[in-house]
């Protein structure tokens, strides 16, 4: 886990004063003694009453900042110290004891100078093969990711304002994007066909009737809202206001549904004013759910032990949104982004949020959520949500929100995207397909390519393994998250792309199984 990322579980006013820092553009050596300064101060204070505390994950984090720090603090003294008694010495005429000391003061003075006071993260070694795919394919054109890309379509500049405003996103833009993609996605000619299809192509797989939608039936539309505390609004990076109205108006004026039939919503957290007030103000009837309610928004509802899960979770969520249940369709929108512990959050982690967990994510629990570190396979919880006849079994079409992108799953939007096409700006990008693997293997390929060093990446696909190689993944788990005695089957395929300047999948290639990339570049 790297030092960026420990923050995270420290308190409030440690993460708050971080990002004091960073916004402040303080400079790195003087962030690295402040944390670290009060890290210890914090570390001291609760350790010192009560020893035992030491083996909180919370204190196991602070305790590298603070071992650190004080290395960093003996090297410069030791370095005074050495050259102090090293001059004495050769005033003294002990030269020998002289040149040692010299040799000591001057290596610690190396130590302080180059001991790193950014985050030290160790760079992602390859542990898949490319296009080597496992699983079988789903969608009308089995395994096919639509990657639609409008350069411009997002443009803030890092620093004035917030990164959702209407002058810093182009509509027009994004209402091509998700179109566009649609259309890739089904090869259809229109977007009313294109969404027909996929009601047929869904249909025909779930309730194996060859039928489109139907009246009076209901779309769930599971947005992430994971860096929001209330419905004021915050900078930090959460599903896109304008990709969010791009799909309604979509639905609703392309593919005739009722806005009284459809419902955004999130759960474990809050539909912030940008959101709503865009989307609400132009379609009043659409349902909004959130976390707490009020301001127009609904209370969220659950059916208790609806997941019962595979395996013992220990106590890990068992209720699920009934909005969800109670839906005809799903519509699965993920932001790409990386995650501490489990190095991605994609489609699959977003149905974490359709679970009741609580708001404050500290009073969560986060069971057999991350890949064993040497690559051990293991039973995943990810793959029950995958594979839930209300969750993942219900998403008629995955999603990923690439408009910006984050190396970290929170603060601002962070760094802009240096590889091609992208070529140090936001990746003004979305993603779409029918096969829930198949889009999270895309998304993990662009944030290990991209940053490297992110943390917890590697491995970060064994929840996709396991997914795709059902009935036998690699773990041996007997996959029944509704605890019916009914095993699931291949949720999907995954595989790596070829490499990151092609970035060509098997049926790319001409190959009959894997992955297809449609990429669309718009004007």
């Amino acid at each position: 886990m790297s030092n960026s990322r420990k923050i995270d579980l420290m308190p409030d006013w440690l993460k708050k004063m971080n990002r004091f820092l960073k916004q402040g553009r303080f400079p790195v050596k003087l962030i690295f003694i402040v944390i670290s300064v009060l890290s210890t101060i914090w570390f001291l204070i609760r350790v010192i009453p009560k020893p035992s505390r030491a083996t909180y994950p919370c204190m196991q984090v602070a305790f590298p900042f603070m071992s650190g720090f004080i290395i960093w603090i003996i090297s410069l003294s030791g370095s005074f110290i050495a050259f102090r008694k090293a001059r004495l010495h050769f005033l003294q005429a002990r030269y020998m004891a002289a040149f040692i000391l010299l040799l000591t003061g001057t290596l610690s003075l190396y130590i302080f100078l180059t001991k790193n006071a950014t985050p030290v993260i160790a760079n992602v070694e390859p542990w898949y093969q490319p296009n080597d795919p496992v699983g079988v394919a789903r969608g009308i054109f089995p395994g096919r990711v639509a990657w639609a890309h409008a350069p411009g379509a997002a443009n803030w500049d890092g620093k004035t304002g917030y990164w959702w405003e209407d002058h810093y996103n182009n509509q027009v833009k994004i209402d091509m994007l998700f179109d566009e993609a649609l259309l890739s996605l089904t090869d259809e000619k229109t977007v009313t066909d294109a969404w027909n299809a996929l009601f047929v192509s869904f249909n025909q797989k779930i309730k194996e009737k060859q039928t489109g939608y139907t009246v009076n039936e209901t779309i769930a539309i599971k947005i992430n809202q994971n860096n929001t505390y209330s419905h004021e609004n915050t900078n930090e990076i959460n599903t896109t206001p304008q990709l969010v109205l791009s799909v309604l108006k979509s639905l609703i004026n392309d593919a005739n549904i009722n806005q009284q039939h459809i419902i955004v919503f999130d759960n474990s957290r809050f539909i912030t004013d940008n959101i709503f007030s865009k989307c609400h103000g132009s379609f009043p009837d659409v349902l909004y759910i959130d976390n707490s309610g009020g301001n127009g928004r609904i209370k969220a509802q659950y059916a208790q032990e609806a997941l019962p899960y595979s395996k013992d979770n220990g106590r890990l969520a068992r209720g699920l949104a009934k909005c969800m249940i109670d839906a005809d369709y799903i519509i699965n929108m993920a932001v790409l982004k990386g995650h501490v512990g489990q190095g991605v959050t994609l489609c699959a982690k977003n149905y974490y949020g359709a679970t009741n967990i609580h708001a404050d994510w500290r009073k969560n629990v986060h069971n057999n959520f991350d890949q064993e570190r040497d690559g051990s396979p293991r039973y995943m919880t990810f793959v029950d949500f995958m594979g839930h006849k209300n969750m993942g079994e219900k998403t008629m079409l995955f999603l990923i929100d690439a408009i910006y992108a984050s190396k970290f799953v929170d603060g601002v939007p962070s760094f802009k995207m240096q590889m091609s096409p992208f070529n140090n700006s936001w990746p003004s990008s979305l993603f779409l397909s029918q096969d829930g693997v198949a889009i999270d293997a895309v998304g993990m390929d662009f944030i290990i390519n991209e940053w490297p060093d992110a943390p917890d990446l590697k491995y970060c696909d064994h929840y996709l393994r396991e997914a795709a190689m059902l009935p036998d993944p690699p773990s041996g788990t007997f996959y029944d998250p509704e605890k019916d005695g009914t095993g699931l089957q291949s949720l999907g395929v995954l595989e790596h792309w070829n490499n990151p300047n092609d970035k060509q999948y098997s049926r790319n290639l001409g190959k009959e199984k894997g992955i297809e990339l449609i990429y669309k570049i718009l004007d």
